[in-house]
């Protein structure tokens, strides 16, 4: 989208006054179909910071996820966790991910997330 659709944006500024991190959403960004779960960014920065920590190879990233630097301005970036993207019958990873998405990027959205089968 050139211009990020106003209605997103009021979605991810609710999301983002803490209000819920239950908001089911799916969207359709740069041909990639991402299904999940919005989070507040605070919240997305510091789970990603701890999936980082653990790991002996990537754990001097995790503090780049712990800086913040949160302005008063509307959300440019939809924080989803517990995600996949989806590919076929199957959803990518199968016990859901974290994915940061440019907004402006969204060509499409519903409410939601669609299941997927494995099978």
């Amino acid at each position: 989208m050139s211009k990020p659709d106003e209605l997103l944006v009021d979605v991810a500024t609710l999301v983002e006054s803490g209000h819920s991190n239950q908001m089911s959403l799916t969207v359709v960004a740069g041909g990639a179909v991402i299904t999940g779960r919005l989070a507040p960014e605070a919240v997305w920065r510091q789970r990603v910071s701890e999936v980082l920590a653990d790991s002996a190879h990537l754990c001097d990233f995790s503090a780049v996820f712990t800086a913040t630097t949160r302005e008063e301005k509307p959300p440019t970036h939809l924080h989803f966790h517990v995600a996949r993207i989806l590919q076929g019958t199957v959803g990518i990873p199968e016990t859901g991910g974290m994915y940061r998405v440019a907004i402006a990027d969204v060509s499409a959205w519903t409410m939601g997330d669609f299941s997927y089968s494995d099978h």
